[in-house]
């Protein structure tokens, strides 16, 4: 119990942190700027709740469950790798704001409803689900204030992305472990995808800045 107390104070910790620093910035804070920093927050609690799950159910399995999990993993994929996204750090960097908002938006919708069978204590998961709404409407914000960077750029009704649906459930009851494995892996990778196209969007706002990935 004082480990898990722990951990969730430190969750806050680093959110207040961030909040703390958007008021000591020197330089005048836009409402574009305070939208960006606060999407980035919720996104960096949400992969650090994601890595916590994972890293929770990897110590739950014996050595060679471990072993067996990871390889078929490798070979498989995240129902959100048809989302077409950026395939390396360097067309990360290229890519506009705009797009980097949209691929977010997409990544979070698609986890609306498969997060909900996310496996782990409830005290986390159940912060995940709001959370993610949240996100999803302050990137949908972001997104309207970017939209005219680009001219005959989807609007946010073409957004729509389908979601996981029965994509794990369809794996069978006999294939109950590698499903959570799986739904594990793939979130915690889409929360830092998500993670690193905010943050590099965010500091295309600062001009001085260096987004080197």
């Amino acid at each position: 119990l004082p480990v898990r107390v722990s951990e969730t104070v430190c969750l806050s910790v680093v959110l207040l942190l961030s909040v703390v620093c958007l008021g000591v910035s020197s330089q005048p804070i836009t409402d574009s700027q305070r939208l960006f920093s606060i999407a980035v927050n919720r996104v960096t609690h949400l992969h650090l709740l994601a890595q916590r799950l994972f890293s929770d159910f990897e110590s739950s399995l014996q050595t060679e469950e471990q072993r067996q999990l990871n390889k078929v993993f490798l070979q498989d994929f995240c129902n959100s790798d048809y989302i077409i996204s950026p395939i390396d750090k360097h067309e990360t960097q290229r890519s506009s704001v705009l797009k980097l908002l949209s691929i977010s938006y997409r990544l979070v919708e698609s986890w609306e409803f498969p997060s909900r069978s996310l496996s782990g204590g409830s005290s986390l998961r159940n912060q995940i689900s709001p959370r993610l709404s949240e996100l999803k409407t302050g990137i949908l914000l972001l997104i309207r204030a970017n939209q005219d960077e680009a001219e005959n750029y989807p609007d946010s009704d073409a957004l729509q992305h389908a979601p996981y649906g029965n994509y794990y459930q369809s794996l069978g009851g006999n294939e109950s472990l590698r499903q959570t494995y799986e739904l594990l892996a793939c979130f915690k990778k889409d929360m830092h995808k998500v993670e690193t196209y905010l943050t590099v969007a965010k500091c295309r706002l600062s001009p001085e800045a260096n987004c080197t990935l």
